[in-house]
């Protein structure tokens, strides 16, 4: 199976050296940047604040990563300085940017913001958070693809990996409650869109657990056959190498998420409030939040990535390379077949 050089250069720089994940999610909206409006009592998060909490982010956990994501607007210029220059970069083309409609979430990039300026500052990857739900309205549905295939193209155009990440949400008529009462069976239903799960143009999946993200049961004990089914029957016919994330399970029950999708053949993690929540809630003791970002959450990831070393599968052995993967074009006509190339889109 061949792979693009700019895609194959750009995926080693997103794993570690043996091809697995590790990879640290500091691109938050929500998490981040509503507890400081409703600590500071104001309408907009002060930049000072959330900058200085994503600095900390990156300068106590960036080191233990593979790869870190941030956002555009409030994450790379505070972060940059502070993540180890070995270590993969990965950024979102949206943020805080959808469109809430009674139907429907429609997606949309940061103004100006595209996988040519990714790769043009330096990103390694492109990363989507697509909101996709089946029972959404056509028109919104088919805005999401028509959003999501703009982005494929423009990644196939600039040579740069495609991290697709898709996520339920409620309707704005529905509460908290009924819609966590449906969530997995919106789960499944994605996960069945031929349309939104084609891998054609994704090089890796970011996934939410496809059960319950709290009080999760023991991957050795009674309930793990049906746990461990779920995620079977999620991995089985993806086509590209997928990471887990955390959708803001405590740090116990992302552990037994990892375990399960790692027997089911995850290359890696790709998560943020798992590892980071806990610190950050002592904001704004900024003492405290620090003390624990230094200590807690280090020993965490180095938890996370003993389960990565020992558990995931290398991206190189997952489908669809399977152990194959190659990079073409290659060989004496490797200059002017790539420029050719390159210049036509792939």
């Amino acid at each position: 199976m061949n792979i693009t050089p700019g895609k194959y250069w750009r995926m080693r720089r997103l794993a570690d050296d043996n091809g697995r994940f590790k990879m640290l999610a500091m691109d938050q909206t929500g998490p981040i940047v509503n507890p400081i409006k409703e600590i500071r009592k104001t309408d907009k998060a002060p930049f000072k604040d959330v900058a200085a909490v994503k600095s900390m982010l990156g300068r106590y956990l960036a080191p233990k990563a593979s790869a870190v994501l941030v956002d555009p607007p409030l994450g790379y210029a505070p972060t940059i300085a502070q993540i180890p220059a070995h270590r993969g970069l990965l950024i979102g083309t949206e943020w805080a940017t959808w469109e809430t409609t009674e139907t429907g979430r429609k997606s949309s990039s940061v103004p100006g913001w595209g996988p040519d300026v990714i790769r043009t500052i330096g990103g390694d990857g492109v990363k989507v958070n697509l909101w996709y739900r089946p029972d959404a309205d056509e028109g919104v549905k088919l805005h999401q693809l028509n959003y999501l295939n703009g982005i494929k193209k423009a990644c196939r155009e600039n040579d740069i990996p495609f991290i697709l990440e898709y996520l339920v949400y409620p309707f704005p008529s529905e509460t908290q409650e009924e819609f966590l009462a449906r969530r997995l069976e919106l789960v499944r239903g994605s996960l069945a869109d031929k349309d939104i799960m084609d891998p054609d143009g994704v090089d890796v999946f970011k996934l939410e657990p496809p059960t319950e993200t709290t009080n999760v049961p023991d991957p050795d004990g009674p309930q793990a056959a049906t746990i461990q089914a779920r995620f079977d029957d999620m991995a089985k016919d993806l086509g590209r190498p997928w990471v887990l994330l955390s959708a803001g399970s405590t740090p116990e029950d992302f552990v037994r998420l990892l375990t399960y999708a790692y027997r089911a053949g995850a290359s890696g993690y790709l998560a943020g409030r798992a590892i980071w929540l806990q610190p950050f809630s002592n904001f704004p003791d900024i003492a405290t939040m620090e003390k624990e970002l230094s200590e807690t959450a280090p020993a965490l990831m180095d938890q996370l990535n003993a389960m990565t070393d020992d558990m995931a599968t290398p991206w190189t052995e997952a489908a669809p390379w399977h152990g194959s993967v190659e990079m073409a074009p290659t060989g004496e006509s490797f200059a002017p077949d790539y420029s050719k190339k390159l210049a036509a889109g792939f």
